[in-house]
């Protein structure tokens, strides 16, 4: 099993930069696909980007190319957000799996505690 604890986040204006981190604690190097996902309010939890260290089935939003990057070193992964919108504001999770990168949430068994992310207009 892998823990997951996320820092970063809070508040930015539109235009803006933040970096999220998720460090990984516990079997780390089963764990090669790292996503992450994000929930607005009164929606559903949507994937922003995936990184995979085993094949290249990592995916990035269409929404967020160009602007938002993923990368890992060793034991910590990173989102780096720039160019924010406010239609990016939500709270961002990062996520686990020890198979290549998938989209969907269900098929994560380990997740972050969650970070808010607001971008403001």
């Amino acid at each position: 099993q892998v823990q997951l604890v996320q820092s970063g986040g809070g508040l930015v204006q539109s235009g803006g930069s933040l970096r999220l981190s998720c460090a990984l604690s516990g079997f780390t190097l089963d764990y090669s696909a790292i996503a992450w996902f994000r929930q607005a309010p009164g929606k559903e939890r949507e994937g922003v980007l995936c990184i995979s260290n085993s094949d290249r089935t990592g995916w990035t939003h269409d929404s967020v190319k160009g602007r938002f990057t993923g990368s890992r070193d060793r034991n910590t992964v990173y989102l780096q957000m720039n160019s924010l919108k406010p239609e990016d504001t939500g709270v961002y999770y990062c996520a686990a799996r020890r198979e290549i990168c998938v989209v969907v949430p269900g098929a994560y068994a380990d997740w972050g505690q969650g970070t808010q992310v607001t971008v403001s207009s």
